[in-house]
Order: structure tokens, then C-alpha cells, then sequence
């Protein structure tokens, strides 16, 4: 009712709007940041090392070298030797290309020098700016450099930059292909997080090290790693995301396809919807085994926002496996070769040739209450030089695995299939809502260990005032979580 009455009142002139003011500069932005930085670091206040990771990565495009070295200058002492360390690193710009913002005049900033979170903040700083503009041997000097500096650190005001520090360090090396050079680094730095408790440390040092091994095909390396490290709850989304795609990788590799969906798609869900490219390999890796457990994904696993294109190569390859045949699967792989080897999935389409001819031969069988072993070599396109041998192999094969419901007449050379039964009066629909209902049950409880209630909430009554700054504070926590969402991928 109230909306109503408001509505109903006749709306005031606004105000003669007065000039606009212009905007800040993007050094005003950085020295802004600094001040949270160094507010969170006297007040040992690890929200606030957040809230300033997230607005560099949103200033982050806005960057350029005279910024980046004007807020060096401001933020570390000339004599120091981080400030001797990174600025010799920034590109150097001519004065005719430096352009004059026309910007608000700045408010006097001052911030506390020597604090090890404005040093650490100043190094990943450089190491973005170097990265975005692709000088890679300078950005590798500048990660190795500050993860030495990083080492003789422990604050636990640090590790949100530090894991930042982590990623970009990794990140770099990933981009010249010399990945295997700090794997030892890596393990070492994952050692000491674990010995100075630094959790998300801990998570972002176990992502990269996984992501390190899967780099080079160390699945078994990967697996000890993982099995030996030590879990806790999950600080960081992104990080989790990350870490069940690649326990579902892993997994996938091992034949253990069933745990391997369940990681995947769970990865999908979690994931922000920001994150397409991420979620279109979570999506890619799930399909293929959603296959090979001889399932067939939706229609709408390939038809979601933005990912039609990328997903056609697999619907294609799915449409071949639901129709059981094997030349169509052959021309698929062969067509999306470069695709499927891009994807690393290339192994795992060779191990779905089976599938397409169990699927072939499960068609065969409902068709015809008899057909010979000559027939089905053909149907099924056996180009071997046995084809008939091979057939009853696969078929017997098939009949021990309880694919198909049939016996060969070994004198006669026949598959003779038995009358199909009523599906209802097995235990197949009864298996199939025991796992919907478990899914639909493990999400209930998962979304109840999520929520979060306040201290003694069932003791006080909550007045009105307090009501909206509770509602006030959770819309400002879920804007944050989704903004982190959103740029950490």
C-alpha cells in the first residue's frame, strides 16, 4: 500500500542540475586504493585487502605507464629497493604521447610508507600492467622477484595479494610454455602456506601445482598431490570451481567416470555465468563423459547462451554415439580433429568407439529377433579383416556386460534377441528417483550449510531499524561476492 501512495504523489521538479564534475584520474583511483590497503593493514582487516583487489581488477584496462609509475613513486620510498626493483621494468612513454586527463583535482592522499601490504600491492600491480601489454620476460622478472620478497612475509593481511601474487607468477610462465620451471618453486611456496595456515594460499598453490601437472599430462602426480594435500572448507569459489574441473579431469583419466561427472557439472554450476570460457570447458569435459557412461546429455546442455558454437563439435559427435554409426563417428572425429586436440579430449574420443558400437549393435537387437553375424558386421561397418569374428566377439561381449538381452547360435552364425520386457517391472525406475531424490537432497543440504544467520537471532526481537541495515548489509555482501565472481575469471 504504501508503493501506491508514493506513486500517487505528484513528482517535484528536479533541481537545475549543476556541472557535472569530471571524473578522477586513474592515479587518484590508485592512490584510493592504496588508503583502503593501508586501512585494512593497521587494522588488520583482511575484507578490506579484498575490496582493493577487486577495484584494480575493475581499473584494470584504464592502466597505463605513466599511472603505474606516478603511484610507485607515491607509494614506496625513492630508496627502497622495491621501488629500484619495478620501475626500471615499465615501458617508457615519450612526453608528445602522454595524454592530459581532464580530471577533478585531487585530494590530498597520504599513506604510511614501509607497510609490506602497499610493497606486495606495488609488485602485482606491475605484473598486471606488464602482462595486459605482453612484455612477458619483464613480467617474469618482476613475479620471480616479488615472490622472493614474499617468502620473508608472514601476515595474514598479505595472503589475499599473495594468491593473487601466486596466479599472475604461474599465469606468466604459462604463457611462454615454461611451466615446468616453478613447479619445484610451487611446491615450495605450497609447503610454506601450509606452515603459516594461509588457507587460500593453500587452495590457490593446490589449483595452480594441479594445473601445473594436467600442463604436461602428470595425471598420476596430479592424483598423489591431490589425495595427500590437506582439504579444509572452501574460502574462495573461484578456487573450488577450479578444483573440482580438475579432480574431474583426473578422474576422467582414471576411468572413474562417474565421481568425474559429478565434479564436472558441479564445477558448471558453481561457476559465475560470467565465466563462459570456463564453463564451456567444464561443459565439454562433462559431456564426453556423460557418454562414455553411455548416457546421452540433453539437447539443452548445447543450446545454453554462448556456447552453441563451441558445443557443436560435440553435438555432433553426440548425435553419432545416439545413433550408433560407427562411419558418422569417424567422419565427426576426423571433420573436429583440431578441435578435439585443442581440447585434450582426443583420447577420450577414441575410447568412445566402443560406445558407438554397442549403441549400434543395442539398435540391432531391438530391430530384429534374428539377423546374422555377417549382418551386423555390416550394419555396424567393421572394417577389420575378420568382420564376422569380430562381431561375435562384440556381441558376446555385449551379452556378458547385460547391454543387450540376446545368445548367438554358434552353429547357424545368429544373434537371436529374447522379447523385450516391460522396463516398470525392473529396478530401473526405482534406481533412477533414488538418484535424482539423493541429488535433489545433497543440494538441500548444501544450500543450508551456505546460509548464514546472525548471533542469537532467535533470542532478540529485531526491530524495524535494525531490519533494514541487516537487508542493507546483505545486498551490499551479495554485490561484492558476485562482482569478486565475476572478475576473478
Amino acid at each position: 500500500m504504501t508503493e501506491d501512495v508514493q506513486m500517487g504523489e505528484p513528482q517535484s521538479a528536479p533541481p537545475p542540475a549543476a556541472a557535472a564534475a569530471p571524473a578522477p584520474s586513474t592515479l587518484q583511483h590508485l592512490k584510493e586504493i592504496a588508503a583502503v590497503i593501508e586501512a585494512g593493514s593497521l587494522s588488520k582487516e583482511v575484507r578490506r585487502i579484498s575490496r582493493a583487489v577487486r577495484l584494480t581488477v575493475a581499473l584494470r584496462r584504464r592502466l597505463a605507464a605513466r599511472d603505474v609509475s606516478a603511484f610507485l613513486a607515491f607509494a614506496l620510498p625513492a630508496s627502497s629497493d622495491a621501488y629500484a626493483r619495478l620501475t626500471p621494468l615499465l615501458p617508457k612513454e615519450d612526453e608528445a604521447e602522454m595524454d592530459v586527463d581532464a580530471a577533478a583535482p585531487p585530494t590530498q592522499i597520504s599513506i604510511k610508507h614501509g607497510l609490506p601490504e602497499i610493497e606486495i600491492y606495488c609488485s602485482l600491480l606491475v605484473l598486471i600492467f606488464l602482462i595486459d601489454q605482453k612484455k612477458y620476460d619483464e613480467a617474469k622478472s618482476c613475479a620471480t622477484g616479488s615472490i622472493a620478497r614474499l617468502k620473508n612475509l608472514n601476515r595474514r593481511t598479505v595472503d589475499v595479494l599473495a594468491s593473487r601474487l601466486y596466479f599472475y607468477y604461474s599465469y606468466v610462465y604459462e604463457l611462454t610454455n615454461t611451466l615446468a620451471e616453478i613447479r619445484g618453486n610451487l611446491l615450495g611456496l605450497h609447503r610454506m602456506a601450509t606452515l603459516h595456515h594461509d588457507e587460500l594460499g593453500q587452495e590457490t598453490l593446490l589449483n595452480l601445482l594441479l594445473r601445473n601437472y594436467l600442463h604436461y599430462n602428470l595425471y598420476d602426480q596430479a592424483e598423489k598431490l591431490r589425495s595427500k594435500a590437506p582439504r579444509f572448507e572452501a574460502h574462495s569459489n573461484q578456487q573450488f570451481c577450479r578444483y573440482l574441473f580438475y579432480l574431474g579431469k583426473i578422474r576422467t583419466i582414471q576411468l572413474e567416470y562417474t565421481d568425474a561427472k559429478e565434479s564436472l557439472l558441479q564445477a558448471a554450476r558453481k561457476a559465475p555465468a560470467a565465466a563462459r570460457g570456463f564453463r564451456i570447458q567444464c561443459n565439454k569435459w562433462a559431456i564426453i563423459v556423460r557418454l562414455l557412461l553411455g548416457e546421452i546429455p540433453e539437447r539443452t546442455v548445447f543450446m545454453q547462451k554462448g556456447m552453441k558454437e563451441a558445443l557443436t563439435p560435440y553435438f555432433e559427435l553426440t548425435n553419432a554415439v545416439r545413433i550408433g554409426d560407427l562411419e558418422l563417428f569417424r567422419a565427426v572425429a576426423d571433420k573436429f580433429a583440431s578441435t578435439f586436440s585443442a581440447d585434450r579430449t582426443h583420447n577420450l574420443i577414441v575410447r568412445l568407439r566402443h560406445n558407438v558400437i554397442r549403441t549400434g549393435l543395442r539398435n540391432i537387437s531391438i530391430s530384429y529377433s534374428r539377423i546374422s553375424l555377417a549382418d551386423i558386421a555390416k550394419k555396424l561397418r567393421l572394417d577389420t579383416g575378420n568382420p564376422v569374428a569380430d562381431a561375435e566377439c562384440i556381441v558376446a561381449k555385449a551379452i556378458r556386460d547385460g547391454a543387450i538381452d540376446a545368445t548367438i547360435d554358434h552353429a547357424n552364425g545368429w544373434m537371436v534377441s529374447k522379447e523385450t520386457g516391460d522396463v516398470y517391472s525392473t529396478n530401473e525406475p526405482q534406481a533412477a528417483f533414488n538418484s535424482r531424490i539423493a541429488f535433489c537432497l545433497n543440494m538441500h543440504n548444501e544450500a543450508v550449510k551456505a546460509m548464514r544467520f546472525p548471533p542469537n537471532s532467535h533470542k532478540e526481537k529485531e526491530s524495524a531499524e535494525k531490519r533494514r541495515e541487516r537487508l542493507q548489509q546483505e545486498e551490499e555482501l551479495a554485490k561484492h561476492m558476485a562482482e569478486e565472481d565475476d572478475d576473478d575469471f
